[in-house]
């Protein structure tokens, strides 16, 4: 639900800075909204949800494991870039940051994510940005 409220406001608000018109860049910044989706809630926000909120119904070894995977992902595909697609944030970046950026909270370590912890960074510098309660700018 989350992705179609990005995706709402993207293109109701937007001048195609934060969903760009171009269908294969589209495809690309979709393909990330399907990945907070699925591996993002599956990893980071289940493990937040076991560790943070004692929802102990969720298999916490395979949200661990989910997590190691999309942050190995993360961090090979952002050591070349800056943002996750194309040369500017989208809501690609807005849709996986908040999980990924407070995987903390799930007893997940990003020491050994430096690029995704630049990203993280990155996505905190940006104009507007709000802090989200329990990560540190």
């Amino acid at each position: 639900m989350p992705q179609a409220i990005l995706y709402y406001l993207a293109t109701r608000q937007g001048d195609g800075r934060w969903f760009p018109s171009d269908p294969l860049e589209q495809a690309r910044v979709v393909r990330w909204l399907s990945t907070a989706a699925g591996e993002v809630r599956q990893g980071p926000e289940s493990a937040r949800l076991y560790h943070l909120f004692g929802v102990k119904a969720i298999p916490i070894e395979r949200a661990q494991e989910k997590a190691a995977f999309l942050l190995d992902q993360l961090e090979r595909h952002l050591a070349d870039r800056p943002w996750l697609e194309l040369d500017r944030p989208t809501i690609a970046d807005i849709a996986v940051f908040p999980y990924v950026a407070l995987a903390g909270d799930g007893g997940i370590d990003l020491a050994p994510y430096p690029h995704v912890r630049a990203w993280i960074a990155r996505i905190q510098e940006l104009p507007g940005f709000r802090p989200i309660k329990g990560l540190q700018a």
